[in-house]
């Protein structure tokens, strides 16, 4: 299975943060983004070759209790940031900055290293988006000029380049921010040989199925595909009770519909969808030491042996940013705007084994939620609000 298929033709700066464990690196790589720096998260071993290739006009090492200063590619600009603790300044380094029982920064002008021991990417830091900015435009000479929305054009040549003229996508679209915002960019760049599969699980939300295909078909005008199969993933889920196996039952069952639908269409050898950097992170822990989250239905849950490769238009993107190429490509707000839903549906918001009759009472409450949320003026102004259905029987008990 071939995950990151779209060839590299990035020609914006560059700042690589290297993840020694820190909390603290998506945050970080979001703060650089929002100062106009594209910026890229790798592990702290990995290759100098790999930095390289990235011709990165700076390096950011996100610390952690274990980070080390060795092996890194010479003559570039690196801050050092977070989670050693330093009492004195190291050989060769002159101290900046300094408070009575402790070392905040210390640098050294020759190898144009700086090092900081507190947060500049955090929001309620004095100055910090200033500091981050010195960094990045003074010290590594960014100018600032990349925005999420460079993404639509890279994008859109990377996948004319690799379909060709010719050949057929299916893309996989749950009527989410994520697998919409992905289709949109690949309707722009294929058009109708675009195929969006559009299948009700028997895991959405009360009426979703019939609202998100009349959007998708009429406002963003998808060449669309419903499917309904309820029943097969249903029967995947029979007595599956641990949350990562019904992940991971859901992605299986998902892909051999979508393998069907290819053979249907004819020769199809490319899925579209809308992973995210976040789904990344949590899945499979290939950007630093940090341990899995979990795994996504559509990261870690796929198939190995699965036939299909994978165009990922947003997998280097953050959820904000994403919204905002939506909002550029025309994505309705009424999809853009709506509460996160997780792939898997309903499933995973069902403590136990998921029935027909389980979802149907979570349909019901959820509805009831959102209906609440929107007569109070909230919905827009709460990141998200949900039930969930919890295995236990309770009853009053008096005294």
């Amino acid at each position: 299975m071939e995950f990151t298929l779209l060839p590299e033709k990035k020609e914006h700066e560059t700042i690589i943060v290297l993840d020694f464990g820190s909390q603290y690196t998506q945050l970080i790589a979001r703060r650089v983004r929002e100062a106009g720096v594209y910026c890229e998260i790798l592990p702290f071993n990995a290759p100098a070759e790999l930095i390289c290739s990235k011709k990165p006009a700076g390096l950011i090492l996100s610390g952690g209790p274990a980070s080390v200063f060795a092996g890194l590619p010479s003559e570039m600009d690196v801050w050092m940031s977070h989670g050693d603790h330093v009492t004195v300044a190291p050989p060769g380094f002159t101290i900046t900055a300094q408070t009575p029982d402790a070392l905040n920064a210390f640098e050294d002008l020759s190898k144009r290293i700086y090092g900081l021991q507190f947060h500049p990417e955090v929001a309620h830091t004095p100055l910090g988006s200033q500091v981050l900015r010195n960094f990045l435009m003074r010290v590594c000479g960014c100018s600032g000029n990349w925005s999420p929305l460079a993404v639509i054009k890279e994008q859109v040549e990377q996948i004319q380049e690799l379909v060709g003229g010719q050949e057929k996508v299916i893309c996989g679209i749950s009527g989410g921010v994520d697998s919409s915002v992905a289709a949109a960019i690949v309707n722009r760049a294929l058009g109708k040989r675009q195929v969006c599969i559009f299948i009700n699980n028997g895991l959405l939300r009360e009426g979703e199925f019939e609202l998100v295909s009349s959007l998708l078909k009429q406002s963003m005008k998808l060449n669309l595909l419903a499917v309904r199969a309820e029943s097969l993933f249903l029967k995947a889920l029979k007595g599956v009770i641990d949350p990562e196996l019904k992940r991971k039952a859901i992605g299986r069952t998902f892909i051999e519909i979508f393998e069907q639908k290819a053979r249907e269409l004819g020769d199809v050898r490319f899925l579209v969808q809308g992973t995210l950097y976040p789904d990344v992170i949590e899945s499979v822990s290939v950007r630093g030491p940090s341990a899995v989250i979990k795994s996504h239905h559509n990261v870690g849950g796929l198939p190995e042996n699965m036939n299909l490769r994978l165009i990922e238009p947003l997998r280097e993107l953050f959820k904000d940013e994403v919204r905002l190429i939506g909002s550029e490509l025309g994505v309705p707000d009424k999809i853009l705007k709506r509460h996160p839903f997780p792939g898997p549906g309903l499933a995973v918001r069902v403590i136990g084994e998921v029935t027909e009759e389980n979802v149907s009472l979570l349909q019901a409450a959820d509805m009831i939620i959102d209906e609440e949320l929107r007569l109070a003026d909230l919905y827009n102004s709460v990141w998200q609000a949900f039930p969930v259905l919890l295995p236990i029987s309770t009853v009053g008990v008096m005294g």
